[in-house]
C-alpha cells in the first residue's frame, strides 16, 4: 500500500512532467538534477545533442551571463532573475526564451523556461505604439506630413516638411521615403520595403532613428507609415508622418545599452547583432555593396577557467572585447555570441579587407599580456572571415557558417591566426 507521502510525490512528479512551462532544478555549478519534458524540448536545440547535463554549459552559447548572475547572487535564497530574455539560434531561426531563476538553498536552484518569441514581437509593436502616443505629450518639436504612392515613393508634401527638413518639394517628389535615412551603429534603419510590407499587414508601421537634413546634418525623429483608405480595387497608398523629437538623454542611452549590450563584456549582445546584421545584409544586397563577418574564438579559454578560475576568465573576455572594439570603426558591430566566441560585422568591407581587420585584432591581443588579478596571461585568438563578395546571395546564417568554417581551419592550422572562407563555405 502506498503511503500519503508516496502519493504526494507521485502527484508532484506528474505535475512537473505535465507542466507546459520548462522546469529545471540545478546546483550552483549548473549540474542538472531534474528537468521536465518542456524544458528538455527547449534546451536540446541549444545543446545540439539528445541530453543535457549542465545548464550553464548549454547556455554558454547564448546566455553566458546566467552563470554570472547565479554566482553573484549573495542572499541565502530569493529570485536571481525574473523573465530574463535569452535569444537562441541564429538569424531567422532565432527563438526568444524567458528565464526565471530562484535560489532555494546554498546549492539548489530552480529555473523556469518559456518560449516567448511571439509575445516579444507583440510587445515590440505595443511599445512602438506607446512611444508614438507619448511623443504627442512630451518633447515634440515639429510634425511633417507626406503622401506616398503604392511603392512608398513621395508624391506630395506639406509646407511643414520643408520647415522640418530644409528640403524643397522638388527635391523630395519621386524619392523613396527611406531616402531620409541616416543610420548609425545604435539605430540601424530597417531594410527598404519593410515598412510598407508591415503597414500593408498591420495598417501602420513605426520606427525611430536619424533622418537627413538638407544642410547635410541629421535629426532624431519618429516615423509613422499609415495606410490610407482608398476606393475598392485601387492600389493602397500611404501617409508618412515624421515627428522630430528631443531624445531622452542619459536615460534613453542607458536603456539602449541594457537592451543591446552583453552583461559581462559590454560588447553588443546576440539579439542586437542578429537584428543589425540582417538589416545590413539586405541593404548590401539591394545596393550591390559589400559586407563581411569576422568570427573569433579565444584560444584555450577553458584552460584559463580551469587553472585560474572564472573570475580570471571574465577579466580576459572583458579585455578581449575592449581591445578589439578599440580597433574598429564606429559603424562596425563587435558582439559576443556566447562563451569565448565573438563576431564582428563590417559593413562595406570585402573579404580581403576583412582579413586585414582580423589580423589587426589578432595583433592587438598578443601585443601585451592581460593582467587578471595579478596573473599575467598571454592570450591569443583564432579568426575566420566571410563576405558577400564571395557569395552575393548568401544568407546571414550562410555567412556565419562560412566564417565558422574558416575559424576552425585557423584552429586546425595551429591557432593564433586568420583564415578566410571560400565560395563553397559561403553558400546559404
Amino acid at each position: 500500500m502506498t503511503t500519503d507521502l508516496e502519493t504526494e510525490n507521485t502527484a508532484l512528479l506528474q505535475f512537473l512532467y505535465a507542466c507546459p512551462a520548462g522546469l529545471v532544478e540545478f546546483s550552483a555549478a549548473g549540474a542538472i538534477g531534474m528537468v521536465n519534458p518542456a524544458a528538455m524540448g527547449l534546451l536540446m536545440p541549444i545543446a545540439g545533442k539528445p541530453f543535457v547535463i549542465n545548464l550553464f554549459d548549454v547556455m554558454d552559447t547564448c546566455a553566458p551571463e546566467l552563470r554570472n548572475l547565479v554566482q553573484q547572487f549573495a542572499p541565502p535564497q530569493g529570485t536571481v532573475c525574473d523573465g530574463h530574455r535569452i535569444v537562441t539560434g541564429r538569424g531567422e531561426r532565432s527563438t526568444i526564451l524567458a528565464c526565471s531563476i530562484v535560489k532555494l538553498t546554498q546549492d539548489r536552484y530552480v529555473a523556469t523556461l518559456a518560449d516567448v518569441t511571439e509575445q516579444v514581437a507583440r510587445e515590440r509593436r505595443l511599445k512602438q505604439a506607446e512611444t508614438w502616443f507619448a511623443s504627442l505629450l512630451d518633447g515634440v518639436d515639429d510634425v511633417a506630413v507626406l503622401s506616398l504612392d503604392a511603392n512608398g515613393c513621395i508624391d506630395a508634401v506639406t509646407p511643414s516638411t520643408t520647415r522640418q527638413t530644409g528640403f524643397t518639394e522638388a527635391e523630395l517628389l519621386g524619392k523613396p521615403f527611406e531616402w531620409f535615412d541616416r543610420s548609425d551603429r545604435a539605430s540601424a534603419m530597417p531594410p527598404t520595403g519593410e515598412a510598407i510590407a508591415v503597414a500593408q499587414r498591420d495598417g501602420w508601421y513605426l520606427h525611430e532613428g536619424w533622418h537627413a537634413l538638407a544642410n547635410g546634418g541629421r535629426y532624431w525623429c519618429q516615423r509613422l507609415v499609415a495606410v490610407r483608405e482608398e476606393s475598392a480595387g485601387a492600389a493602397a497608398r500611404y501617409t508618412l508622418v515624421i515627428r522630430a523629437v528631443t531624445r531622452q538623454g542619459r536615460d534613453t542611452a542607458d536603456l539602449r545599452r541594457m537592451l543591446t549590450r552583453d552583461h559581462l563584456t559590454g560588447a553588443s549582445n546576440r539579439a542586437h547583432f542578429f537584428e543589425t546584421a540582417e538589416r545590413q545584409r539586405v541593404r548590401a544586397l539591394q545596393d550591390r555593396g559589400s559586407l563581411a563577418l569576422v568570427v573569433l574564438d579565444v584560444d584555450h579559454f577553458k584552460r584559463v577557467n580551469d587553472e585560474h578560475g572564472h573570475a580570471a576568465g571574465d577579466v580576459v573576455l572583458r579585455e578581449v572585447a575592449q581591445r578589439c572594439e578599440s580597433e574598429l570603426r564606429p559603424e562596425d558591430i563587435f558582439a559576443r555570441l556566447g562563451g569565448e566566441e565573438f563576431v564582428v560585422l563590417l559593413p562595406g568591407i570585402s573579404l580581403m579587407e576583412a582579413s586585414a581587420v582580423a589580423e589587426r585584432l589578432r595583433a592587438s591581443l598578443v601585443r601585451e599580456p592581460i593582467d587578471a588579478g595579478g596573473i599575467q596571461l598571454c592570450i591569443t585568438a583564432s579568426f575566420g572571415c566571410s563576405a558577400l563578395d564571395t557569395d552575393p546571395t548568401a544568407s546571414l546564417a550562410g555567412l556565419l557558417a562560412a566564417a565558422d568554417g574558416a575559424l576552425y581551419k585557423a584552429k586546425r592550422a595551429g591557432r593564433d591566426r586568420v583564415a578566410v572562407s571560400n565560395a563553397d563555405q559561403a553558400a546559404a
